[in-house]
């Protein structure tokens, strides 16, 4: 059994993870920026503290602790992270930083912390939870989806650096996951309400909505349960895949969208949203 560190832990995917791999007799250690959100988990018996993503000592300070009382992590899961919807140009720019900060920088941070003491013990795992998000993109949904881009592109690199010093990085890509991301999405464009891009921003809102309770998240999405399965099975494969999509969702609009030229998607897209500036 392994001793795992996992980000984001207050609601969803990362609440789901927690609980499944302590009920299977890993030794969990669940955080989130405000500590009082674990106690489901603590009482599940998982280990809980403090750690925000953004902050380098709530960071350097979880990694230290975890190490000093368990003497190793053996996997780190970098769930943190959320939605923010709206066109590019409309979205204040500190809070393009923002979303970076947590769904970038924080999770490539977390792994810098880990890699020493991976690398001293000759092992490790590295679950990045990404999106079918990083390898299509919405309108509106552009900052978001350049995260998950990038975390795409940041496991892939560090694949192949940690794999001679017996370090491994996985990447989970949920497709649609009934979680409290649409609400974020939504919630987020709220303050958007103004200008050119109005009716445009207002339509994502609905979409995005319209999507998380409708027929095709009902039959072809899934729970946190779902992720929380893969991971559980990335990490205890002996041979793990790079990649793992979950659920139908992901698998279907990940092959079509490798499939349609971009004249046609970008044709499918107008069916959906209100084209700004209406040219």
């Amino acid at each position: 059994m392994s001793v795992v560190l996992i980000t984001g832990c207050s609601s969803g995917i990362g609440e789901a993870t927690a609980a499944d791999l302590v009920a299977h007799g890993h030794t969990v250690y669940a955080t989130a920026r405000r500590p009082e959100t674990l106690k489901a988990l603590a009482d599940k018996g998982c280990h809980t503290l403090a750690l925000d993503v953004t902050k380098e000592e709530s960071m350097a300070a979880a990694v230290a602790a975890v190490e000093d009382e368990a003497g190793s992590i053996d996997v780190l899961v970098n769930n943190a992270g959320y939605s923010q919807s709206g066109a590019v140009e409309s979205i204040p720019l500190d809070n393009i930083r923002k979303q970076f900060e947590t769904n970038v920088f924080g999770l490539i941070r977390m792994s810098q912390l880990v890699l020493p003491g991976m690398r001293a013990a000759g092992s490790g795992r590295i679950i990045n939870i990404g999106s079918m998000g990083g390898k299509l993109t919405f309108p509106g949904g552009g900052i978001y989806h350049a995260t998950k881009y990038a975390v795409e592109a940041i496991s892939d690199a560090m694949r192949f650096e940690v794999q001679g010093f017996g370090v491994q990085i996985v990447l989970i890509e949920p497709g649609l996951i009934t979680t409290g991301f649409a609400d974020t999405a939504v919630g987020s464009v709220d303050g958007l309400n103004d200008g050119p891009y109005a009716e445009f921003n207002s339509r994502v809102g609905t979409v995005t909505a319209d999507i998380y309770a409708g027929s095709v998240a009902k039959f072809l999405g899934g729970k946190p349960d779902s992720v929380a399965e893969v991971v559980r099975k990335a990490i205890e494969a002996k041979r793990p895949k790079a990649r793992y999509t979950v659920t139908p969702s992901a698998t279907l609009s990940i092959l079509q969208r490798q499939l349609t030229p971009d004249k046609f998607w970008d044709l499918a897209m107008r069916a959906q949203f209100p084209v700004p500036g209406g040219k």
